[in-house]
Order: C-alpha cells, then sequence, then structure tokens
C-alpha cells in the first residue's frame, strides 16, 4: 500500500511499530481510552509494513516534528521559510498547512515573542479596555511589566478591567490584533478565547513589585472593595506567613532552604521576624540572630527571589494539605 493512500490512523499504527513495543506503551500511556481503542485496531489491521513505507512515515513524521518546534520557536511564517530551505517551497507548504489545520494559535502569539516594553510602548495610550484584553492574553511576566509601567492612576483601571472580563468576541479580538500585528509587523491568527478573570490578575499581580501591587490593589478598592477581597483571597505574600497557625510555620521552617529564609528575615518587617523566631528552636534562633547581624546589606531582587522561594514551598505544602492558607474574610489580608 502506497504511503500516500495511508490514513492518519494507518500512519500512526506504522509509526507505532516502528517505534516498537516499549516506546508505544509509553506513547498509550498519555492517550485517551478512545484513541487507544482505535490505534489499537489499526495496528491490528496492518499486516504487513515494507521498509519503503516505513521509511516514509518515519520521514513525514520527522519533518512534522521539525516544523513544530519551528512553530514554536518563531511562528508560521518563520517555520515555513525554513522549511522552504530545507524541502522546497511546495514540501514546506503541504506540512505547514496540514500542521495549521489542526492547530490553533492562541491570540496575540506573536506578542508572546516581543519584548514587553515595546508593546507597552504601542499600548500606553490605548484605551484601558484595549489594555486589558491585550495584557491577559499575553505571558504573566510581560503584562506584569506592562502593567507595571503604566501611569499610577491607569493601573487599577485596567487590573479590574482584566479580573472582570469573560468572554470576548473573536471579532473585537482580530480587530485588535490587527492594530497590533501591523504595528509589530508580526505574523498571527486568531481563536475565540475566554481569558482574563481573578486568576489572571492574580498571576499578573504576583509578577510585579510590591509597591505596584499594593498601590494597584488600593486603588482598586476605592472602587470596588469586593473584587480586592476576591484577589486577596487568591494571593499569598511573603509576609502573609503570620497569619499560618504554629505548627504550619513550624513546618515551613523545616521545608525552606535556611540560606533562602536567612535572606527573607534580613529584611522582613519586625512582625515577621519576632513571629518566625518564637517557632524557631532557642539554639535555631539565636543562629539566625547572629547570621542576621554579620550578613550586611542585601540586593533586593536577592530578597524577593528568596522570598518567593519560599511562598513556593508554602503554596507546594498547601497543595498537599500540610498548611492550611486562611482564605478571605479576614482582617490580615487588608493591606
Amino acid at each position: 500500500m502506497a504511503q500516500a493512500k495511508l490514513t492518519g490512523k494507518q500512519k500512526a499504527a506504522i509509526l507505532l511499530i516502528a517505534m516498537g513495543k516499549d516506546a508505544s506503551s509509553k506513547v498509550f500511556n498519555h492517550l485517551p481510552e478512545e484513541e487507544i481503542d482505535q490505534l489499537t485496531l489499526a495496528i491490528a489491521n496492518v499486516h504487513k509494513v515494507d521498509s519503503q513505507e516505513k521509511e516514509e512515515v518515519l520521514q513525514e513524521f520527522h519533518e512534522m516534528c521539525i516544523a513544530q518546534d519551528y512553530l514554536a520557536m518563531g511562528g508560521i511564517d518563520y517555520a515555513q521559510d525554513v522549511l522552504e530551505s530545507a524541502l522546497g517551497k511546495d514540501r514546506a507548504k503541504e506540512i505547514i498547512e496540514r500542521l495549521t489545520s489542526q492547530l490553533q494559535v492562541k491570540p496575540f502569539d506573536f506578542a508572546r515573542r516581543v519584548d514587553a516594553m515595546q508593546i507597552y510602548h504601542f499600548l500606553q495610550n490605548e484605551h484601558p479596555q484595549t489594555i486589558a484584553l491585550v495584557l491577559a492574553h499575553l505571558e504573566s511576566n510581560q503584562a506584569s511589566t506592562i502593567l507595571s509601567s503604566l501611569p499610577v492612576e491607569l493601573q487599577a483601571d485596567v487590573a479590574r478591567r482584566i479580573a472582570t472580563l469573560e468572554q470576548t468576541s473573536p471579532d473585537v479580538i482580530k480587530e485588535v490584533e490587527l492594530i497590533l500585528e501591523q504595528k509589530l509587523a508580526a505574523t498571527i491568527r486568531q481563536d475565540y478565547s475566554i481569558v482574563g478573570g481573578i486568576d489572571a490578575i492574580v498571576n499578573i499581580l504576583n509578577g510585579v513589585d510590591r509597591g505596584t501591587e499594593k498601590s494597584i490593589l488600593e486603588n482598586l478598592g476605592l472602587k470596588d472593595i469586593a473584587l480586592v477581597d476576591e484577589i486577596k483571597k487568591r494571593m499569598f505574600i511573603f509576609e502573609d506567613i503570620i497569619n499560618l497557625d504554629r505548627r504550619a510555620i513550624q513546618r515551613v521552617i523545616q521545608e525552606v532552604d535556611n540560606q533562602d529564609l536567612l535572606l527573607s528575615l534580613k529584611a522582613a518587617s519586625a512582625e515577621v521576624k519576632k513571629v518566625i523566631l518564637q517557632n524557631m528552636s532557642t539554639r535555631m534562633a539565636e543562629t539566625f540572630e547572629e547570621d542576621m547581624q554579620y550578613l550586611g546589606p542585601v540586593r533586593v531582587k536577592d530578597v524577593e527571589e528568596a522570598q518567593g522561594r519560599i511562598v513556593s514551598v508554602i503554596r507546594r505544602l498547601e497543595d498537599s494539605g500540610e498548611v492550611v492558607i486562611a482564605r478571605g474574610g479576614s482582617d490580615d489580608f487588608l493591606l
């Protein structure tokens, strides 16, 4: 049977046969039951595979993998240019069409590969709703940088719009994409998306500096205190460790790296230092206090990174049920 006439299932079956039992079983572990049944049937119906068919299927699989890598690296145009150089125009077009017919490229995909400040320069004078729409589609670190760079009076408004953004019309997304595409000279595709919401703004706020975060929440609270309360329910910062019970704090102390804890305490408030030191053994607390005296000045970036690692440990412990973080309704979370 000629390779050109093979169906997708038949090609997959030949590929799995060529991979061998061990590798194929690992692939099956990641497939839904329905697809496993279909592939099993396809494999059972492949009685004989000649060497040419196998080589052609393997070659096609290899080309598709390479094309997907190029798509991830630089988008559709980049992938097609590279493939044309390697395989010729017709073959490259065939591979790209096959991939993109099944692949849904997220809105603003091009912008995820652009420097955040470059995007900021194009967005800074746009309507807050337009800024919110774009930031909600970007990577959290990009959106955090852009949000931090906006004027203070605009930050809370944009944050509110991201948090309340729900289902967005494809026509609206397409219009904004085309404008930004023209400005940044990039190629994109759009799909129908549900973006934004509380989780989106929490992720973004977790990436901005503390001063920006505090300013946004304070200004946002003047307009929508309920929204601020909901955002705070889902946020946890290093200083919030004082809201944990004694057992939880002691568990955190056991789990975190001592150097991270030392750096974090060096720049922490007196209240945080007191609570954490009280939950150490006497000898450990004395050692930490002595080490802090001799540590000298520390860089803000190092402290923030250390505190971030500790917060990650706390969240991991929360996920495993070993630590319970108070959520909502508590004055402890008010700024």
